[in-house]
This record gives structure tokens, sequence and C-alpha cells, in this order.
């Protein structure tokens, strides 16, 4: 089970690293488009579209990492009282009744959310350039799959807690 673990662990260790790297180009974006406004008075039709996309892929490709590195919200003021048995338990049933069924409909939809796109070659109307827009929309089924691969790591996670009473 440890082996399987560090396994889905690396993948979302992996996605993050390389992922969060789209900040660089974001910052240059916008950056780029401040100096243009704000000194040179010609602001740009493409930065607005970049930027949402650029951060859009950076917000969904890093929830995998987040979980991993137990960042996501948790309300602990009881949780944190529990032994690591009953944490364990809890943690099994939220993800067995709840994370995986929603993550397995918002896999669904967003796959074919993004494959409508894919199809129809959409593009972006919110400018006169019309950039692709179903890259940006192919995010949303990866990171989803991406995010159910880490929530089978952290659900077996939670059952080595509930048969060892640690937490691996």
């Amino acid at each position: 089970m440890r082996t399987t673990i560090k396994i889905l662990d690396a993948v979302s260790l992996w996605a993050g690293r390389l992922f969060g790297w789209l900040v660089i180009p974001l910052i240059g974006v916008l950056v780029y488009e401040v100096v243009m406004r704000k000194f040179f008075i010609r602001p740009t039709a493409w930065a607005s579209d970049i930027s949402y996309m650029l951060y859009g892929s950076l917000f969904m490709m890093g929830a995998p990492y987040t979980l991993l590195r137990k960042g996501h919200i948790r309300t602990d003021f009881l949780y944190r009282l529990w032994s690591p048995r009953v944490q364990g338990s809890v943690d099994a049933l939220l993800y067995f009744f709840f994370f995986f069924p929603g993550m397995g409909l918002f896999l669904w939809a967003s796959w074919d959310f993004a494959y409508i796109a894919w199809i129809r070659d959409e593009r972006a109307i919110t400018s006169a350039w019309l950039p692709p827009i179903y890259p940006f929309k192919f995010v949303m089924p990866v990171a989803t799959a991406l995010l159910l691969i880490q929530g089978v790591s952290e659900f077996l996670k939670s059952l080595h807690a509930v048969l060892r009473g640690t937490w691996s």
C-alpha cells in the first residue's frame, strides 16, 4: 500500500511542480499589459484572455498538489482531538461518499464540455483576436483526473490510519 501511495503522491507532486511554472508567464503577461497600458497608453487585446487562461490552468492544476500538501480547507476543531483511527475512518467515509462521486461527476461533465469545445474549435469571443479556448477547457478534465488520483492516495492513507492507528 505504501508503494502505491508513493507513486500516486509522486504524480501530484510532479504535476504541481510542472504547472507551478505557469506563474512566470502569467506574471510576464500582466507586467507587459500594465507597462503598455500605463506608460505607453497602448493596452493589448490579448492580455486579459491569456491571463485568465493561465491563472485558471494554474488554479485547476494546483488542486491535486494542494490536496497532497493538506492545503485545502478543513474544519479541525473536533478532528484534531480524535485518534488517527477515527480521523482515518471519517476521512475514508467522506472520500468514498462525497469526494469520489463528486469528482467522478465533474470528470464526466468536464470531459463532455472540453470535447465539444475541441470538436467545434471553440474560440473566446471576449476579444477581437479570438483565441482558441478548447485547450483551456481541456485543463478541467485533466486536473480532475489528477485530483482523483490524489484522492485515491488520500483514501489509501485514511485506510492505513484505520488499520494501523498511525498516519503514513
